[in-house]
């Protein structure tokens, strides 16, 4: 055997050693995934979003408390027995019984009015999953915005359009690096650099802040761990 030849066969080796744990990882936790508890058929999947410009403390059902604010507007979707009442607590304020359809994911925008705590539902089921594809959804929660857009930053196309206020639109694409900003007729937020997004990812987009200044944030959506 050469020199080179060993060389380069020494080389493929300590890649081939170096990537094995990684290999390895990643199929445990595949299998992990796989195996871990899945919640019963008609299970109800819930998250709220904190549009209102300061933290507050949410627990949703019998979940625990969360601080929602800053970089972290939404919380992780909590799963929720099927066509089962719950409440959602936010700031000490408990709501009266709320129900969602079940085998459903549903976003809730809280509104506090004369003391009494009522939401918003915008509903988040897809029909249209595709596992290749990350997904990015905009929700307009500026109401004084009336068509909220979402651009691709410095071209401007438009991404979504004539969002309304507390509309959700959504939309499947292959996952690549992009500066998106919202837009609020003349007015624009500071660009949002997408995340390194995967195949399944899920991504949500919020529009806040006032008509003549928009803000935008982003988070990738999750879910809540199933206990048995």
């Amino acid at each position: 055997m050469t020199f080179r030849a060993f060389t380069l066969s020494l080389v493929a080796g300590l890649a081939a050693a170096c990537t094995l744990p990684a290999a390895m990882a990643q199929a445990d936790g595949a299998l992990a995934q796989l195996y871990a508890p899945r919640p019963p058929a008609g299970s109800s999947f819930v998250r709220l979003v904190n549009p209102l410009g300061k933290a507050v403390s949410v627990k949703i059902g019998e979940g625990k408390v969360q601080e929602l604010g800053g970089a972290s507007l939404a919380s992780p979707y909590a799963i929720i027995k099927g066509a089962t009442p719950f409440t959602v607590t936010v700031d000490g304020v408990t709501s009266a019984p709320l129900e969602v359809k079940p085998d459903s994911f549903t976003t809730l925008v809280p509104q506090l009015r004369d003391g009494a705590l009522t939401f918003q539902h915008l509903d988040d089921s897809s029909d249209a999953q595709n596992a290749l594809k990350a997904e990015l959804r905009f929700y307009n929660l500026a109401a004084e915005c009336p068509q909220g857009e979402l651009q691709i930053v410095p071209s401007g196309q438009g991404l979504f359009t004539a969002v309304a206020p507390n509309e959700v639109k959504s939309r499947a694409i292959n996952p690549v690096q992009a500066e998106l900003r919202a837009t609020c007729g003349a007015a624009f937020s500071t660009a949002l650099a997408l995340p390194r997004l995967e195949p399944g990812d899920h991504y949500s987009l919020f529009l806040t802040g006032t008509a003549s200044a928009p803000q935008l944030h982003g988070q990738v959506s999750a879910t809540e761990a199933y206990q048995r």
